[in-house]
C-alpha cells in the first residue's frame, strides 16, 4: 500500500494518470491541473535546494527506498504533489461534474493521506517535512487557484502565448539550476517545466485550430455517465494506445536528443550519466523530450484517436 502511495507522485503515475484525465474525463480540468502541478512542484523543488536540509540518517531510520536519496528532504514534494493533486481535482470537478461533495472531499483526504505517511514509512521524510509540504502546498493552492482562469485564457488567446510559455518555462529551468549541484531534482524540476509548457502550448495550437473546443457553459454541471462494458473498454484502448504513442515519442526523442545536445555543448556522450550531470546538456534534454511528451498528450494524441474513430 505505501509503494502504491509513493508511486502516486512518481513519473510512471503522471505519464498515465494525466492523459487518463484528458483522453476520458475532461480536457478542460486536466490542462489546468497540469498548472497546478507544475507550479507546485517547481515552488517545493526550489524551496528544497534553498533551504538544503538532509534526509532523515540511516540509522535510526530504515530507508526502504533510495531512488530520491541524494535530493534534499524539506519540504517534501510528494507531500506537496499529494496535496495539490488530489485536492485541486476536487476542487476543479465539483462544480463541473455531479457528484456528492463528501465523496469527492473523502478521495482527495485519503489520497492526500496515503501518499504523505507513504512518504514516512519509506524512510524518505520526517513528520515535519511531510507537514511542512501539505502547508506549503495548501499556501500556493490558496493564491494560484482564483488565477488559473486568467493563465488559462493568456494561453488559449493570446497571440503570443507559445513564444512566451516556452520562455518562461525554460527561464525557471535555468533558474532552478543554479541553486545548487546536481542531484536527481534538478532533472525533475526540467521534466516538469518541459511538460507544463508542452501542454500549454498544445491547448492554445487546438484553440487556434478548433480541435477539442470546451463545451459551453450551459451544458454544466455534466452528469457521470453509467459504466458500462463499452465505455471501460474505450477509456482502456485510449489509455493503451495514447501511452504507447506518449512513451515511444519519449523514448525516440531521448535517443535523438542527448547525442544532440551533447554535441552542440561539447560534452563527451560516452557517459550519459555523467554527461546528464552538466546542466548544458540536463536542462535542454528534460526540456525538450518532455515538452514533446507534454505537446502530444493534449494535440497529437487526440488528433490520432479522431483518425481511429476513438474520440
Amino acid at each position: 500500500m505505501f509503494t502504491f502511495g509513493t508511486e502516486l507522485g512518481n513519473e510512471s503515475f503522471y505519464i498515465t494518470f494525466f492523459p487518463f484525465l484528458m483522453w476520458n474525463v475532461d480536457a478542460f480540468v486536466g490542462r489546468r491541473l497540469i498548472m497546478v502541478w507544475v507550479w507546485v512542484m517547481y515552488l517545493g523543488q526550489c524551496t528544497k535546494d534553498v533551504i538544503g536540509w538532509s534526509r532523515p540518517a540511516s540509522p535510526p531510520v530504515v530507508k526502504v527506498e533510495m531512488f530520491y536519496n541524494s535530493e534534499y528532504s524539506m519540504p517534501s514534494t510528494h507531500a506537496m504533489s499529494g496535496t495539490a493533486i488530489p485536492f485541486s481535482l476536487f476542487l476543479l470537478t465539483y462544480y463541473r461534474w455531479e457528484y456528492p461533495f463528501l465523496l469527492g472531499f473523502s478521495l482527495a483526504l485519503c489520497w492526500c493521506l496515503l501518499v504523505c505517511v507513504s512518504r514516512i514509512y519509506m524512510g524518505m521524510h520526517s513528520i515535519l517535512d511531510v507537514m511542512a509540504g501539505v502547508l506549503y502546498s495548501a499556501l500556493i493552492l490558496l493564491f494560484f487557484l482564483p488565477a488559473l482562469d486568467l493563465i488559462d485564457n493568456f494561453n488559449l488567446t493570446c497571440r503570443y502565448a507559445p513564444l512566451i510559455i516556452i520562455s518562461l518555462h525554460l527561464g525557471l529551468g535555468l533558474f532552478s539550476f543554479t541553486l545548487d549541484t546536481w542531484s536527481t531534482s534538478r532533472g525533475d524540476t526540467a521534466l516538469i517545466l518541459g511538460t507544463g509548457a508542452g501542454v500549454a502550448v498544445a491547448s492554445h495550437v487546438n484553440h487556434w485550430l478548433g480541435l477539442m473546443p470546451d463545451p459551453p457553459l450551459d451544458q454544466l454541471p455534466f452528469s457521470v455517465p453509467s459504466l458500462s462494458a463499452g465505455l471501460v473498454g474505450l477509456g482502456l484502448l485510449r489509455l493503451c494506445v495514447g501511452v504507447l504513442v506518449l512513451v515511444a515519442s519519449r523514448d525516440l526523442m531521448k535517443a535523438v536528443t542527448i547525442p544532440l545536445v551533447c554535441w552542440v555543448s561539447g560534452v563527451p556522450s560516452g557517459d550519459v550519466r555523467k554527461a546528464r550531470q552538466h546542466m548544458e546538456v540536463e536542462l535542454p534534454y528534460r526540456y525538450i523530450v518532455y515538452g514533446t511528451v507534454g505537446f502530444n498528450v493534449l494535440f497529437l494524441v487526440p488528433l490520432l484517436f479522431s483518425y481511429l474513430h476513438l474520440s
